[in-house]
């Protein structure tokens, strides 16, 4: 696969208080056209912060990014807000409440000049019946609907811009269990029927391993280890990757194996 997204070497600072933290320390990675990049770890780590330099919201004190082989201003033009889209944790926060469903999916085609005018009302039913609501949401205030239908809309409104790469910060942390496990099922039929690209935020290893092809975990600013999901889950090479993966809840007998391995080498390490 092609490389759609290329980290190079960044690194973030913050005055803070009028000293310097480090929050990213020479981080490099790619992500491939098609596939999710999980990035995970705890707060703290710097994941937030490069998904911030990824949407262009922050600016890297050094290095350099690249989309489908072209450097990334600091500036962000509209094409690149149009092609790199952000699905936050909270949606409800992330609508507004005084705009109907249909309104806020009709300002997305509106910014980008998507569509003709007269197609775009219509546009925005069929938006919402690809994540799975009905056509007649459109009317409805963001108050009326569950967490998770919030949480729909806002993909539909990152579909609405025919975007390439998805930003998902913690989208289904704020989800119960069955609501969680629908919208990874959606996210992951979205991804294959578009071909979209994900960059997975995330601390909850549970979650990675339903929908990522790759995870990179961060620990305090640092990259400490990247590879491929199944591969990290059943060999971590990093004392930090084992801790996490120790720390997920066990439902299954072949998950409490890996984590009572995974617990004796950290201890073994100690």
């Amino acid at each position: 696969m092609s490389t759609l997204l290329s980290v190079a070497n960044v690194s973030k600072q913050f005055d803070v208080n009028g000293r310097t933290v480090q929050a990213l320390d020479n981080v490099s990675f790619d992500v491939a056209k098609g596939e999710c990049l999980a990035i995970v770890g705890e707060s703290g780590s710097g994941k937030s912060t490069i998904a911030n330099i990824i949407l262009g919201i922050y600016g890297a004190t050094s290095g350099r990014l690249a989309f489908n082989g072209t450097e990334l201003p600091a500036r962000r033009m509209q094409e690149h807000r149009r092609a790199i889209q952000l699905v936050q944790q909270n949606p409800l926060s992330s609508l507004n409440p005084r705009r109907s469903i249909g309104a806020s999916l009709r300002l997305a085609l509106d910014v980008h000049d998507i569509g003709d005018k007269s197609g775009r009302a219509a546009r925005t039913g069929e938006l919402l019946e690809e994540v799975g609501l009905p056509a007649e949401f459109r009317t409805r205030s963001p108050s009326a609907l569950s967490g998770g239908q919030r949480q729909r809309v806002a993909i539909a409104r990152a579909l609405a811009c025919q975007s390439e790469l998805v930003v998902l910060d913690e989208p289904t942390s704020a989800l119960d269990v069955l609501v969680q496990a629908r919208v990874l099922r959606l996210l992951k039929d979205l991804k294959d029927k578009r071909g979209l690209t994900y960059v997975f935020i995330t601390h909850d290893l549970s979650v990675v391993r339903n929908i990522a092809d790759r995870v990179a975990v961060f620990e305090k600013g640092k990259l400490v280890e990247l590879g491929d999901t199944q591969n990290i889950f059943a060999n971590p090479q990093h004392v930090y990757t084992r801790r996490l993966i120790g720390a997920v809840p066990v439902v299954s007998q072949e998950e409490a194996i890996l984590r009572d391995r995974i617990m004796e080498q950290e201890n073994g390490n100690a």
